[in-house]
């Protein structure tokens, strides 16, 4: 690569200055809001979920600032693309405290989460969904495939899948799968989206597994997502696909359990 002229570095600070002035005001409300709520826990999941929302606009920024630096001085700038994945993880941690981490639950488990929020209507949540998933495939193109994180983005993947699928109420699902009722068409895609997302969730674990670590916990992990899978199409009465999606969890614990014990035997 060329020398970059003081003349594009120039251009380069013009053009940033007014971007970083709008992150930097993105993380100082996140800063008041975070004050807010540890002085007031009333309405605390919903402030996250504006917490969360905002994390992800930093994120675009991010991006935004490191294709300036692509078109004006012709290099990736790491720094913003790192800033944009820790940014799409805090976004992730934050809906994780609203309605939990888990990923092949029963309902009940945490339904008392999404009690706290029943006022965030569906099409936000799947609105919120698409954005969160929009952002983190945005970063992960602007890495490119040839990033050390590229093994980090299934964690990433697999956690915005966990994530989509609890924002769903479970309890009134069912009733509102009749395609007279409002808001059908925003359910059905929400569900769509999940299924495909926890199933890319196993393969890639699946996948990182057996190119990458070698790592037990990885391929566990492939499995409980291909359970939450499951479990969902049970619920859904969708015990034909239910019934496909168990025989690949037999496949995949044949397969595990002979590894672990050809490991062991290695030793």
């Amino acid at each position: 690569m060329g020398k970059i002229s003081n003349e594009a570095k120039r251009r380069y600070f013009d053009k940033v200055k007014q971007y970083k002035q709008a992150a930097e005001a993105i993380l100082q409300r996140e800063k008041n809001i975070l004050q807010t709520i540890e002085n007031e826990p009333a309405g605390s999941d919903y402030k996250r979920i504006t917490l969360a929302d905002e994390r992800l606009n930093l994120a675009s920024y991010f991006l935004l600032l490191n294709r300036i630096s692509v078109a004006l001085l012709g290099v990736k700038n790491d720094a913003f693309l790192n800033d944009a994945r820790k940014s799409c993880y805090q976004s992730i941690i934050y809906l994780e405290e609203v309605v939990t981490p888990y990923v092949d639950a029963a309902f009940a488990d945490y339904s008392e989460q999404l009690e706290k929020i029943a006022e965030f209507e569906e099409e936000k949540r799947f609105a919120l969904a698409r954005k969160l998933g929009f952002t983190i495939q945005s970063v992960e193109d602007d890495f490119g495939d040839n990033t050390k994180w590229r093994w980090s983005f299934v964690e990433l993947e697999a956690r915005f899948a966990t994530i989509a699928k609890n924002l769903i109420n479970m309890r009134t699902l069912l009733a509102g799968l009749d395609p007279r009722v409002e808001g059908y068409e925003t359910r059905v895609a929400h569900l769509e989206l999940v299924k495909r997302l926890l199933q890319r969730a196993a393969d890639r674990y699946r996948e990182k597994y057996e190119l990458s670590t070698l790592r037990m916990d990885d391929f566990k992990l492939g499995i409980a997502y291909l359970q939450a899978l499951r479990r969902l199409h049970l619920v859904l009465g969708e015990a034909g696909q239910g019934d496909v999606i168990k025989k690949k969890i037999d496949v995949w614990k044949t397969k595990m359990d002979t590894d672990e014990r050809k490991a062991g035997e290695a030793r």
